[in-house]
């Protein structure tokens, strides 16, 4: 599984979203610009010491993660979106793509994909989860789903802490 991070702007939220992939197995993406520096003290701090757990991918723009990842299906996250995450049958290839803070998924992307746009309901008036929030939302239901295959193949088993 894949979480791509188009143009992320705040370090403590991308540092969260690896400590997740590195506890998950699950391969980041993070598509440029950033809007910080990756060797940033509260990236580095919210990842803590996973760093060496996760394996980031960087990339210039979308259209090279998707040239890249052909014959995947990508489902992209937006509070525009109608079709609620909970309605995708997840495989384990997956590519689960979400905006930058400030604007989320830019809209011509959105427009192309809107077959596979999603969204986590919320109630009438609230704008959105903090991005690290929905990452982990969606991501940990795409386990569930697949019976967190991820945890098993990486870690030798399902790791319950009591």
């Amino acid at each position: 599984m894949h979480i791509v991070l188009i143009e992320p702007e705040i370090p403590g939220n991308t540092g969260n979203i690896a400590r997740l992939c590195a506890g998950t197995g699950i391969d980041l993406h993070l598509v440029r610009p950033l809007g910080f520096s990756t060797d940033d003290k509260h990236l580095k701090r919210a990842g803590l010491d996973y760093w060496h757990l996760v394996k980031v991918h960087y990339h210039d723009s979308f259209q090279e993660v998707q040239e890249a990842y052909q014959g995947h299906n990508f489902y992209f996250c937006s509070t525009k979106a109608a079709q609620p995450y909970t309605d995708i049958a997840f495989q384990k290839d997956d590519m689960l793509v979400f905006g930058k803070e400030s604007a989320g998924i830019p809209e011509p992307i959105l427009k192309a994909h809107w077959d596979h746009t999603i969204r986590i309901p919320m109630r009438e008036g609230a704008r959105s989860l903090n991005l690290s929030n929905a990452v982990a939302v969606v991501a940990y239901e795409a386990l569930r789903q697949l019976d967190f295959y991820h945890l098993k193949e990486i870690g030798g088993g399902l790791r319950m802490d009591k």
